[in-house]
């Protein structure tokens, strides 16, 4: 199986949201779509799962021009929803129906879900024995949820399915540490079932963590596109950080080095080369500056998306 899109193009009266964009899922594994607030990434994903019509272009899965309506599709959207009055059971079950899957088999995969996600004492009844006495446990429905249990729930609903091909639009989005952490093992484990998943963020580490291709849009174009290593290698390791005991600033004006960033753990310096750094480093050492932290690396995908996109660009 495989995911194309080919030269897609979405326009709203005489603003073009999507232009000509292509770009390929030839294995299963996550392909992250990247952009500041209206770039086009949600546009584009709806597109995808047959929400929105679009002007030109091309959408085929497995060969053949693709009709969500056939597909095996979950899909985890930004705008969080869940129905706020009824009983999260209820809710899960009629989402599994909606894909054909039997209630049986829906209660097993609930059950499945919510204990890994850690939401079992809101789906079922206490048990009696932590029970009120003299009153009785009613059902949880959504509305009693913080948003980030909503947010479990909302995942729940859409691997429900077992889909084949998954969305999720800014998963982590609101989510404190440890529950982020508890979502990446749940992206770890879709990873290891082969599916095909496509993944919207504006958490870079989180895109490096897991999408081997990308795409980066800025108004509706695709300014980068390919694999991500590929794409760091292409740039070199040029990113330096340096910290020191005493003052550096002279050797770094010295070498005319461009500072990115000052913090307590160091400057962080972009040079031209390893050829440079090496030689940075060696001034330091000649001069007996004592060195705590020498690091020469690729940049990361924060630094990149910033290049192409810059920054203050969101609509």
């Amino acid at each position: 199986m495989s995911l194309e899109v080919k030269n897609l193009v979405k326009k709203y009266g005489d603003k073009t949201v999507v232009n000509n964009l292509s770009f390929e899922m030839k294995n299963p594994g996550v392909y992250a779509l990247l952009g500041t607030n209206g770039a086009g990434k949600t546009t584009t994903i709806r597109i995808i799962l047959g929400m929105l019509s679009y002007d030109s272009g091309e959408v085929i899965w497995n060969g053949k021009p693709m009709n969500p309506l056939n597909m095996n599709i979950g899909y985890l959207a930004e705008e969080r929803g869940l129905y706020p009055k009824f009983t999260l059971m209820d809710q899960l079950i009629y989402f599994a129906a909606l894909k054909n899957v039997p209630k049986d088999e829906a209660k097993k995969r609930i059950k499945y879900w919510a204990e890994r996600l850690e939401v079992e004492e809101y789906i079922y009844n206490a048990p009696s024995d932590t029970r009120i006495k003299g009153k009785k446990q009613k059902d949880k429905t959504a509305d009693q949820l913080s948003k980030g249990n909503q947010q479990k729930i909302q995942l729940m609903a859409a691997l429900l399915s077992d889909p084949e091909f998954i969305v999720l639009d800014e998963p982590l989005s609101g989510l404190d540490p440890v529950n982020s952490d508890l979502f990446k093992s749940i992206i770890k484990e879709i990873i290891a079932n082969e599916k095909y998943l496509i993944m919207s963020s504006h958490q870079m580490a989180t895109i490096e963590e897991f999408c081997k291709d990308i795409t980066i849009l800025n108004r509706g174009n695709a300014v980068l596109q390919g694999d991500l290593n590929v794409i760091k290698k292409g740039y070199g390791r040029v990113n330096m950080i340096v910290k020191c005991e005493g003052d550096i600033k002279p050797y770094i004006e010295a070498f005319n080095l461009p500072v990115i960033n000052e913090t307590p753990d160091g400057y962080h310096l972009k040079v031209t080369g390893e050829e440079q750094a090496a030689l940075f480093l060696k001034r330091l050492i000649e001069e007996n500056v004592p060195v705590i932290r020498y690091e020469l690396r690729e940049p990361s995908l924060h630094e990149i998306f910033v290049e192409k996109v810059g920054e203050g660009n969101e609509n």
